[in-house]
């Protein structure tokens, strides 16, 4: 296959890429991850310790087990739940935020509450709104084993002009690590993340997070997570299987051609193929250490879990710079989404491509210089992920 002369050194790149996405596939026992979406245990925990866990994360909140006062919906399925609970969703969350006082502020607008009095106003008309996807948490527990040493390798791999920002952030009981959770990279820890969604979303205090966004009509002593539900959902993500590619269009000449010129023109700089988590027995940001089910694992994730300046940011974040930032969006089960982008703007796999920028503008000029069939194979290629 021939490509323009513009995506030649660009090819550069992705081999330089690869010593790091196989650096440890020489030792011993370093497989695959399982992929699919079946519901099934990802060997972590016993099938029955997953459906168990299914269940809390299925479970639809009441007032009598502290919901709210304010929030957006009753469970985590509610949210997450394309193809299988644990994926996406067309569901967005309104944020809000004003930097009036000399720092950056940001709330979550909510959409319902447990009483007239603890609704959401929405926005004032000095705040800045963006909308938020909701994103798929199957197969979290391989992103979160993974080290912030082969994040930083894959971060110094990347060209000056494209190179991401990796941000140090805070984990439970100690300790911090490379951001890896969210839009923003807030969370290294699958568990501060359920933590943080549990409270935001559904209205749950927890040990970890125990102060309720507003007090108006709650009367559920807090914390309000006494069954440590909060563990639950963390242990249901981890041991959750990877999104897996489309049985039907994988190994066709459109997606392996589309493939090929992923590579080619740089969106795998960013959208990184392959990365290996961290040995089992690895201690990460402070205490978590790397399970034998999650460990020496091949992920095929489609991100550098870095944050890029892409020309979609959203305004929001604690510096002009990161506000400008967004997580490279993981591209696995791209296929299940049903619009794109981090806050749905885009209707098709086309649009998102064209929304890119800043970054990214090198890789889309080499886009557009792509032939018509060119660029149908490539969207192909996306549409197997």
């Amino acid at each position: 296959m021939r490509y323009p002369k513009a995506l030649l050194p660009v090819l550069a790149v992705a081999v330089a890429l690869l010593p790091f996405a196989f650096s440890r596939i020489a030792e011993s026992q370093v497989t695959e991850a399982p992929t699919g979406f079946d519901n099934l245990t990802n060997g972590l925990v016993p099938q029955a310790t997953h459906d168990a866990d299914l269940a809390v994360f299925e479970l639809a909140r009441t007032p009598a087990d502290g919901l709210g006062p304010p929030f957006n919906r009753a469970s985590c399925a509610d949210c997450h739940a394309r193809p299988v609970s644990g994926g996406v969703s067309d569901v967005t969350n309104l944020l809000a935020g004003s930097d009036a006082s000399g720092s950056f502020v940001a709330r979550l607008v909510h959409e319902d509450a447990i009483c007239p009095a603890a609704q959401d106003p929405g926005p004032a008309p000095t705040e800045i709104t963006t909308l938020r996807l909701t994103v798929n948490v199957l197969g979290d527990g391989y992103v979160e084993s993974i080290s912030d040493a082969t994040l930083a390798q894959i971060q110094a791999s990347q060209p000056a002009s494209m190179r991401g920002t990796l941000i140090t952030v805070p984990a439970p009981g100690g300790g911090s690590g490379a951001g890896r959770f969210g839009w923003k990279n807030r969370h290294v820890s699958l568990l501060s993340f359920a933590a943080d969604e549990f409270l935001s979303q559904i209205g749950i205090t927890s040990t970890l997070l125990p102060n309720e966004l507003t007090t108006v009509c709650d009367t559920v002593a807090d914390p309000e997570d006494v069954a440590n539900d909060t563990d639950v959902l963390a242990r249901f993500i981890r041991s959750s299987k990877a999104p897996p590619r489309s049985a039907k269009l994988v190994g066709t000449p459109d997606v392996v051609a589309g493939t090929n010129l992923f590579n080619a023109i740089g969106c795998n700089v960013c959208h990184v193929a392959s990365i290996v988590t961290a040995p089992p027995g690895t201690v990460l940001y402070g205490s978590y250490v790397v399970p034998a089910a999650l460990g020496n694992r091949i992920i095929h994730p489609y991100s550098d879990f870095l944050l890029h300046d892409v020309g979609t940011g959203d305004g929001f974040g604690s510096s002009a710079t990161s506000q400008l930032k967004m997580r490279t969006a993981p591209l696995w089960g791209l296929r299940t989404h049903p619009v794109f982008l981090h806050d749905g703007s885009a209707l098709t796999l086309r649009d998102a491509i064209q929304r890119h920028a800043g970054e990214a503008a090198p890789v889309i000029q080499s886009f557009n210089a792509l032939s018509f069939n060119q660029k149908r194979q490539l969207i192909t290629f996306l549409q197997s992920l």
